[in-house]
């Protein structure tokens, strides 16, 4: 009587020698690089602070690590620390996925229709080249001073290079391989979803990655003009009665939090590339 398993044994994989070593190699350098990373961080912050407290540079104008550290432990202490980080990141996260979300539909709309790609280029042109913080006034106007206005800003400084990249994207495939799929009777929808799209995707993750910076300038943009709360209005706050090194940790806190936003968009990218 044959036992069954309820467990498969995983099938090993005899790499050559060489391989290995390869692979080795790679992963020590990975390291390496992460290694020398972590490292010119902690000495920038240490020499940071050294300078500061043998009085080569003036805390007062650049504050310094421990007093950032000291801001951060009152502003935890009195609340109001996750409160202005969850207001700026729910600002930029809506605005960020509206954003990519709408440039990618009008987008694919104008890779649709030559007629209507004919008809709005000009007019994107310009609305690229316009200054957004221009609009300022007339969006806390029309979508009043609140969260909603700072999305909107968010939404308005991302859709358009969004729109952009992607029709350009769209644009650029190869035009030997539509009209081999066209002389197979595909439909436009099929050459969109088979071969558009998988060519594109490259471009799409670059969107992705400049969408990252450009809706954390959105936000914060927005919250200088209106905001009660987030991490642009502690910097307005903070500049405006000089206490600057509230200014300098809402500012290293921004970097963090786009850092991170960053290394989630890499490692969509790494999930796609495998």
């Amino acid at each position: 009587m044959k036992k069954f398993s309820f467990f498969k044994k995983k099938k090993s994989v005899n790499y050559s020698k060489e391989h290995q070593i390869y692979v080795r190699k790679l992963t020590k350098e990975k390291w390496i690089i992460r290694l020398i990373q972590v490292l010119i961080l902690v000495a920038f912050f240490v020499l940071w602070e050294v300078l500061t407290m043998y009085g080569v540079l003036d805390p007062f104008f650049i504050s310094s690590p421990s007093r950032m550290i000291a801001t951060i432990e009152d502003l935890y202490v009195s609340g109001e620390l996750f409160l202005h980080i969850g207001t700026t990141l729910y600002e930029t996260v809506i605005g960020f996925i509206l954003a990519t979300a709408i440039g990618y539909l009008i987008a694919v709309i104008l890779w649709w229709s030559e007629r209507l790609r004919r008809i709005f280029d000009p007019y994107i042109v310009v609305l690229n080249s316009l200054p957004k913080i221009a609009l300022g006034p007339l969006i806390i106007i029309w979508f009043g001073a609140g969260t909603t206005a700072i999305i909107v800003m968010c939404i308005l400084i991302c859709v358009i290079i969004t729109t952009l990249s992607l029709l350009g994207s769209f644009l650029s495939c190869d035009k030997d391989k539509i009209l081999l799929m066209k002389s197979m009777n595909a439909k436009k929808y099929q050459i969109f979803f088979k071969l558009i799209v998988p060519n594109s995707m490259g471009d799409f993750i670059s969107v992705l990655k400049i969408n990252v910076g450009m809706s954390w300038v959105g936000s914060i943009m927005g919250e200088y003009l209106v905001s009660k709360a987030g991490l642009g209005y502690l910097i307005v706050y903070g500049g405006t009665v000089f206490k600057l090194d509230l200014v300098m940790t809402s500012t290293v806190i921004l970097c963090l939090l786009a850092g991170l936003m960053y290394f989630i968009v890499a490692r969509i990218e790494a999930h796609f590339k495998r």
